[in-house]
């Protein structure tokens, strides 16, 4: 999970996922609280797919909440 995508992809991470930005990567505080709790249960669920998901190289997951 980052936040920093093309960072990763140059040092080779084989998975990533998207979170939302550089000073609260897997939340976001300004949303209440059953909000923010469904984000980073999204964000997790999300990083749980990636890495059942067999990959060949750097692949990028998006999470449904983060766009």
């Amino acid at each position: 999970m980052c936040n920093l995508v093309s960072i990763a992809v140059r040092v080779g991470a084989p998975r990533i996922v998207r979170t939302r930005g550089i000073p609260y990567p897997a939340g976001d505080p300004s949303l209440p609280a059953d909000q923010e709790r469904e984000l980073r249960r999204t964000l997790l669920e999300g990083a749980l797919q990636a890495l059942c998901t067999p990959v060949r190289s750097p692949t990028v997951f998006e999470a449904a909440a983060v766009a």
